[in-house]
């Protein structure tokens, strides 16, 4: 009787010792799913040396806040590249020009002056003028011909400035930001014996210019033509022709003229955009070749 007693009371104890191990807090079989798969997003313990860094950095996080090193990133030498190799510093103009090219308004850049004897005649093949303040583009910011007939205010070192109207391109050798002025634009600023002077120079939108021409190239025709735009106040974004279908945009040549090269609207209405977006449609054009035809219209002044 007693080593029954023994043995019953050896087996209680043993059952009590085993519910107890399994109730002790904390204690988690190795067998259950919850500590297999952690819920998403709550692990905050730094990544072991085999583990990549982001790896722990769940997809909601990195979409949720941007990192600081995103936000606060410097544009790449490629990224600043894109603007105007002869850009100083920019000055943001009210109305800023969204059609502009390489030479935008409210922009100061930075070159050198020289000059040639110049009529006015050149690369935009505009006819010899009596305005003796012209100027050759560099033919980076000369962009074809996108600064044919753009007035350019340009600053000497020593305080002097005149503006010119741009009427050629200068040749390769000229670096970007570098104006081949006329020689009678050149003494405004220095004397000739200079040779080469530093400037800026930014874009103008003259008072006085009068009313615009549109101009039919030789050989235009109802089957093929050119247009140019003469004496227009700030630079042309575009030039348009209405056809059968409605409004066509003509492409640009080096030598300042649009071209319908399949005769496409040739002698109908014009529309022409200048940077700031204003739009002048002319009716009335006819096809006479080689003569500038004056109209009524002219962009507004910025």
């Amino acid at each position: 009787m007693h080593r029954r007693w023994l043995f019953i009371s050896a087996a209680a104890a043993l059952i009590v010792a085993s519910l107890a191990l399994v109730l002790l807090p904390g204690h988690k079989s190795d067998a259950d799913p919850a500590a297999a798969t952690p819920a998403a997003g709550a692990r905050t313990t730094a990544p072991s040396a085999t583990e990549s860094p982001t790896a722990s950095v769940s997809a909601t996080a990195t979409s949720a806040k941007p990192s600081a090193k995103a936000t606060s990133r410097k544009p790449s030498a490629r990224a600043t590249s894109a603007k105007p190799a002869a850009k100083d510093t920019a000055q943001p103009a009210s109305g800023t020009a969204s059609l502009a090219g390489r030479i935008r308004p409210g922009v100061t850049y930075r070159g050198v002056a020289t000059f040639y004897d110049s009529d006015g005649t050149g690369a935009c093949l505009y006819d010899a003028s009596s305005d003796v303040l012209t100027g050759a583009m560099n033919h980076t910011d000369y962009e074809t011909a996108k600064a044919c007939g753009a007035y350019v205010q340009v600053r000497a070192a020593n305080g002097a400035s005149i503006t010119v109207r741009i009427t050629n391109e200068c040749p390769g050798d000229c670096a970007p930001g570098q104006i081949d002025l006329s020689a009678e634009a050149f003494a405004k600023l220095a004397a000739p014996s200079a040779g080469r002077i530093p400037i800026t120079w930014k874009l103008a939108s003259p008072s006085s210019v009068g009313t615009l021409s549109i101009r039919y190239k030789t050989g235009s025709s109802r089957y093929w033509c050119g247009l140019q735009v003469i004496g227009h106040r700030n630079p042309l974004a575009r030039l348009e022709v209405r056809t059968g279908s409605g409004w066509r945009q003509l492409a640009r040549t080096d030598y300042n003229y649009f071209l319908s090269e399949d005769g496409s609207g040739c002698g109908g209405a014009i529309r022409i955009t200048d940077i700031y977006g204003e739009r002048l449609t002319v009716d009335g054009i006819a096809i006479r070749p080689n003569v500038a035809q004056p109209t009524r219209v002219q962009f507004a002044q910025h």
